[in-house]
């Protein structure tokens, strides 16, 4: 198999959806490793599922609440949720005032469905551009906001994340043209697969870009609760005393390890948020009663992200003292995911075929992360990602076995 090195890629890049267009990574990753059979016992570090305990407090709580599902749930939220959530971002950011539960809080089935229709919903609010309607999405990216661009009738402009922009979009480098007929953008921080974190001001020139054009920043912070160094901000930070054209993702999936539950949020601009409300009230999946019960206690209690955080942070010491510096290895700022450059190994396919094959050991070619873009590169190639889900010994053996076969 050739090998792939990463591209280094600055400025923003197009691209239709083309030959690796809208398939799921999953899908391509079991296409190409149908072949083969692991060689040792099968470790999983493919899928970003959370593997810690879930909290104790869920099944006393969803057995109090059992015959909430016995009627449909309102759209917006049960109101004991909405004011969780919305003291939860009070006490967490550093916020230009408490977001209003009543009119700033929307609960969600999930983060992925809410960043899905917001796609759909931010090109109705905005409303005509200068040209075709656009959609921001850093490269690589979560698979919702490429299927939202696609579902809202827009052009998905690729911005490559990439480690000499620090693994965030160059705000510097996008097009006025394309800033013109920008309907959203789509930013994650900390960021899947690489980890990085937006700094305030980072978020602040974002901002100021969205007040310029006129569009919507749907920031996806579901990571936001997993970190090495100091607890990441929140873009609605940098977004005024009114929120305006900003509205932030949250989700107990990685938080509280609960990714089974679908239960999250949105918060921020009420005038976005009541047309996605709008929306969403005809078209979005209802999240039931009881999982809200769970979700408002899962707010109020720190103690089991605390020790979620702790038991992520020993298996980064692993990966700091099996990986060294290989394989550009850096313990990431956030996130649970390690994004490792094999091009040296035979690129990101090759070096996921031998790790699986020789080792047993399950993990996401970083191309598949990502789109290619018009001049043939593609800023996931010569990487892999691997999701630190499993319990401390199972990743070191995990470690172990990719030093032992990639060299």
């Amino acid at each position: 198999m050739a090998s792939t090195t990463p591209p280094h890629l600055h400025g923003t890049s197009r691209t239709s959806a083309g030959a690796d267009g809208g398939r799921s990574p999953f899908a391509r990753l079991t296409e190409l490793l149908a072949p083969y059979q692991p060689g040792l016992p099968l470790i999983t570090l493919s899928l970003g599922e959370p593997q810690h305990p879930v909290p104790d407090f869920v099944g006393p709580i969803l057995a109090k609440h059992i015959n909430d599902f016995g009627r449909y749930p309102i759209a917006k939220g049960i109101e004991p949720f909405r004011k969780a959530a919305a003291t939860w971002m009070e006490k967490r950011f550093k916020l230009p005032r408490a977001v209003d539960p009543e009119t700033e809080i929307l609960v969600l089935n999930g983060s992925r469905e809410g960043l899905f229709f917001a796609g759909i919903a931010a090109a109705r609010y905005v409303g005509p551009r200068e040209g075709k309607p656009a959609i921001l999405l850093p490269n690589p990216f979560y698979p919702a906001y490429g299927a939202g661009a696609q579902a809202a009738g827009c052009e998905a402009v690729f911005l490559p994340t990439t480690v000499e922009n620090g693994f965030l979009p160059d705000l510097n480098a996008i097009d006025e043209s394309v800033l013109r007929r920008t309907v959203a953008i789509y930013i994650a921080s900390p960021a899947n697969p690489q980890g990085a974190v937006a700094t305030p001001e980072y978020f602040r020139q974002l901002h100021a870009l969205s007040l310029k054009h006129g569009f919507i920043v749907l920031s996806d912070e579901c990571y936001s609760e997993i970190y090495t160094r100091e607890a990441p901000g929140s873009m609605l930070a940098a977004a005024g005393p009114d929120f305006q054209n900003v509205v932030a993702f949250q989700s107990l999936s990685k938080r509280s390890n609960l990714p089974g539950m679908r239960v999250g949020f949105v918060a921020g601009d009420r005038k976005f948020l009541s047309a996605f409300h709008e929306l969403r009230n005809v078209a979005a999946p209802q999240v039931p009663v009881p999982l809200q019960h769970v979700a408002t206690a899962a707010y109020a209690d720190e103690s089991h992200v605390e020790e979620n955080r702790r038991l992520y942070g020993l298996k980064f010491d692993l990966a700091d003292q099996i990986l060294g510096n290989r394989y550009g290895y850096k313990r990431p700022a956030g996130g649970f995911c390690l994004w490792l450059d094999v091009s040296n190994c035979g690129g990101d396919e090759e070096a996921t075929v031998r790790l699986y094959r020789d080792g047993g050991v399950r993990v996401v070619p970083g191309s598949y992360l990502a789109r290619t873009q018009p001049d043939g590169s593609n800023p996931g190639a010569g990487y892999i990602r691997i999701a630190m889900v499993q319990d401390s010994d199972t990743t070191a053996e995990a470690l172990h076995r990719l030093v032992k076969i990639l060299g």
